[in-house]
Formats: structure tokens, sequence, C-alpha cells
């Protein structure tokens, strides 16, 4: 891994976690991967902040399953309810993981926040996910308001495989009529087969390695469905009158060159898009927000740009 990409404190976030010496999550069964992420995945992350409610909940998935979820509400008259997706692969990754993040992402926006434990693969593969977002998104519409979201001002967000889930969900909103004021993609997968220059680039030691990459497909999809836009949304056939989408990027994530590619087709589809690209960060980094400034400014991006969706 060469270091001469990365800002000198991404660098040392890295080598720390290197000398840790965990087992690369590809090396390990999937409930195995999971238990290795959960124990680590929020070290890094700013310490959870106090709302004024944070409440399990159930809500039903695609078939009726009912699926865990957690909401987050800032204040008693908050506006607007982001519908947010957690990271990892399809395969690992819960409430649990992404507790500090959609912490934040409440406090930040003023909005309430509705986190979904979609069902996971390889036990629940290729389309559960999109499924289970899909059913939970179409049940804030038509239930939220009973229990005090607001679903008449909706956004849908996420993180790597949970920004992919999210800008499926906006495609999916825009066929069937169900508005919505924002999508939040942060640093979502967009491709079919990582085959980008930044998968080349950063196969390696930038935190997710190709090789981890592929074991989350294994684990979620065959190789013959990865064409399906539900999976990749750049090959979406259209993606006119998506909700407007703002996308938080890492530069040395392998991720990064889908990410833009969908920021450029978003663009000319003629879709409001709202792009940072945050330098010398690798893929995760806005769970870092105990030592890199860049993940606390990423999440003030995001609070801001859901703010502004969620005006009257």
């Amino acid at each position: 891994m060469s270091t001469q990409f990365l800002t000198p404190r991404m660098a040392g976030v890295l080598e720390r976690i290197r000398r840790a010496n965990r087992p690369a999550f590809h090396t390990l069964s999937a409930e195995q991967a999971r238990a290795a992420y959960g124990a680590g995945a929020e070290v890094l992350d700013l310490p959870r902040a106090r709302l004024d409610k944070v409440e399990d909940m159930r809500v039903p998935g695609a078939d009726g399953t009912e699926l865990a979820a957690r909401r987050y509400r800032p204040v008693v008259a908050s506006r607007g309810t982001l519908l947010y997706l957690h990271g990892g692969g399809f395969t690992i990754g819960g409430l649990e993981t992404h507790d500090s993040l959609c912490r934040q992402l409440a406090l930040l926006s003023g909005a309430q926040v509705l986190a979904l434990d979609y069902r996971l693969a390889p036990e629940h593969r290729f389309p559960t996910a999109v499924d289970d977002t899909w059913a939970a998104l179409r049940w804030l519409r038509e239930q939220g308001a009973a229990l005090g979201f607001d679903s008449d001002r909706l956004a849908v967000g996420g993180d790597s495989a949970g920004g992919t889930l999210a800008a499926v969900a906006a495609i999916l909103s825009r066929d069937h009529g169900l508005p919505l004021r924002a999508q939040l993609l942060i640093t979502p997968g967009t491709t079919a087969h990582a085959d980008t220059a930044t998968h080349k680039l950063f196969a390696n030691g930038f935190l997710l390695d190709a090789v981890t990459i592929e074991w989350f497909f294994e684990q979620y999809i065959d190789r013959s469905q990865r064409s399906d836009w539900r999976f990749a949304p750049l090959n979406a056939d259209s993606l006119d009158g998506v909700a407007p989408a703002c996308l938080l990027l890492a530069e040395c994530d392998p991720l990064c060159d889908e990410g833009l590619a969908y920021a450029d087709r978003l663009r000319l589809a003629g879709v409001e898009v709202s792009l940072e690209l945050y330098r010398g960060m690798t893929h995760d980094f806005i769970k870092m927000g105990r030592v890199l400034d860049e993940a606390r400014h990423a999440q003030a991006a995001a609070g801001d740009a859901l703010r502004r969706a969620f005006e009257p």
C-alpha cells in the first residue's frame, strides 16, 4: 500500500488497524464476520449523542416478516423523516454498528431517522434487502404519521451497500409515485463488476480490499444477476425524476469512481446533485469522527443537505 494518496491522519488510522491484526472478513464465516465488525464498528465513531428519544421498534419487511428498526428523534417537534440503510456489503452490520452515525444525522438535520435492520446475506440473498427497504419506505409513507413520523417529508439514505439500497429505493419511489425530498448516498456502490480504475488503484490496503468486495458479492448475489439495476443502479435505464441527491465520496475508496459516475448520470438526467469528495480519505471514513475532522465535516454536510431538503 502506498500512503501517498492519504492524509497523514488517515494513514495513521490504517496503520493502527493493520497493527491490530484482525482477521479479514473474507477468511471468516458470515456469522463470524458480523461479530468481528460489531466489536470494532464504533471504536472510531463519535460518542453516541443524547437525543430526545431513541426507540427500538418493528416494521414489516417485504413478505410481512417483522424487522428490527430504531427510531431517532432529536426534538419533540422534529421535521422530516430519513429512512437509513447501514453499510456492510449486504452481509454484516446492523443497528448497533451504525447507532452513532444515525444519532449524528438526526442531531445535525433536525429530522427523525428510522434505521432499518434489513435482512442480510447469505441467509437472505438478492433481492431481499432491496425488497425490505422498499417495504419499509412504503410503510413510512402509509403508516408513519400514525406513529409520529413526518410521512409527507421523506428521504432515504445509506452508506456503502446501504447507499446502493438508498439509490435503488429512490428509483422505485419515482416509479411508484412515492414522493421523496432527498437521497443521501454515502460512498455508495453503483456498478456491477468492481472494474473501475479506483477499484484497481485502491485494491489492497485501503480498508476495503478487492478480495473483501468479491466475498461480499458472493454472499449476496449470483454472478448472473449482477447487471440487475437493483444491484447496480448505474445500469438503470433512466434516472429522470428521481429525488435530489447528496453524494459524499472518499478519494481513496475503490467505490469512488462509481460514485462519481452515478453523480454524472444524475446530473445528465436533470437531477439536482450535491457532491462532496473528501481527499485522502478511505471507505467508511464517515464513521471515524473521533479521529478525523473530515468525518465530522461529512456528517455536517449530510445534516445540512437533509435540513434543506425538509424545509417547506
